[in-house]
């Protein structure tokens, strides 16, 4: 007898951007409904928490309506509604919550709590299956982290940044530069037209662990910069980009290759919204092509290297089998670990 399809309606709220999602059986995008805030943002150099949540309030209901009638589907065929329970900012994620819990008590719907690394990961399922066991390299604006899943929905963080998230590091420099927001897609491009002309630290590639940090990293690149300003020297921006991308990238994947070779496993995943550099996806790339015969190394397109509520809707799908449900009690949990 054959199973009958799941259609599962997403919602991702974490941090500013708005999106709604409709997945078929956990593989399938049927609609992909993405509201950025980068524009509202801009004027302040990075996103301002009680600005991101007005405009969810502003916004769900349409991103909601928008991704049920792309879908072509009504919430009658909807099996169940799953929403970002955390990590992100409080205020944005209560937006989905609330949006989530509300919709599942009307039409009487199951309600999945997701977390949103969990989705960033099972972003590569929407592109191929994933195998197991696999490691995935989850790197974001507030997060990098390596995951070790030995099975479907098992996670094993095995190593996390200390201080600063890559992202988070590549933004600041940015901001010192002078780049418009967000200055990690700017720097990523500037890297690819200067030289490597500054040896900038390659914190913790050397020790035996996977653990990451970047505040030293960064603390040396804007020293430099201001040093060199304040003597009047002519310090040349593609240069600090191809250079501070380099001790970035070097240590994301020596450790990521290191780990993938102990751990011995089928797939690497590259995962988050810096998954969209093309420095990092260049020379993970390189890198397991010659040291990691046999690896399948997934990335995913950049419409869902950000965050957007499809990958939601398909980390949620193996909750849905599981029949892991909250409660309408759910609350937002802004610092959820992937391990709790």
């Amino acid at each position: 007898m054959e199973e009958k399809d799941v259609l599962i309606l997403a919602i991702e709220s974490s941090c500013d951007e708005t999106s709604a999602a409709v997945i078929r059986n956990g593989r399938e995008v049927l609609s992909n409904i993405v509201a950025s805030q980068v524009k509202s943002h801009m004027r302040f150099g990075g996103v301002v928490p009680e600005v991101a949540s007005r405009h969810h309030v502003e916004q769900i209901t349409q991103i909601l309506e928008a991704a049920l009638l792309k879908a072509e589907v009504t919430m009658d065929a909807v099996d169940a509604v799953a929403v970002t329970e955390g990590p992100g900012l409080v205020g944005s994620l209560l937006i989905g919550v609330s949006a989530a819990k509300a919709v599942a008590f009307a039409h009487q719907k199951p309600l999945i709590a997701t977390n949103h690394i969990a989705g960033h990961i099972y972003a590569n399922q929407l592109i191929q299956p994933m195998e197991f066991p696999l490691l995935a390299l989850v790197v974001s604006g507030g997060h990098t982290e390596l995951i070790y899943m030995p099975e479907d929905g098992v996670f094993e963080v095995i190593g996390e940044t200390r201080d600063d998230a890559a992202g988070e590091a590549y933004d600041k420099i940015g901001r010192v530069l002078g780049l418009p927001y967000p200055g990690g897609k700017v720097l990523d491009e500037m890297a690819h037209e200067g030289e490597e002309t500054l040896d900038f630290p390659r914190a913790m590639l050397q020790e035996d662990n996977y653990d990451f940090s970047f505040s030293g990293l960064k603390s040396a690149v804007i020293n430099t910069i201001h040093n060199a300003r304040q003597k009047g020297d002519d310090l040349d921006p593609y240069h600090v980009a191809t250079s501070f991308q380099a001790a970035v990238v070097d240590v994301l994947v020596g450790k990521t290759i290191r780990a993938a070779k102990e751990k011995g496993v089928k797939q690497l995943l590259l995962a988050g919204g810096v998954a969209a550099n093309r420095g990092l996806r260049t020379a993970l790339a390189a890198a397991v092509q010659e040291e990691l015969p046999g690896v399948e190394l997934v990335i995913p397109p950049l419409n869902l290297c950000g965050d957007n509520a499809a990958m939601i809707g398909a980390a949620a799908y193996v909750q849905y089998k599981k029949q892991e449900f909250a409660s309408l009690k759910l609350n937002a949990r802004p610092g959820l670990s992937l391990e709790s």
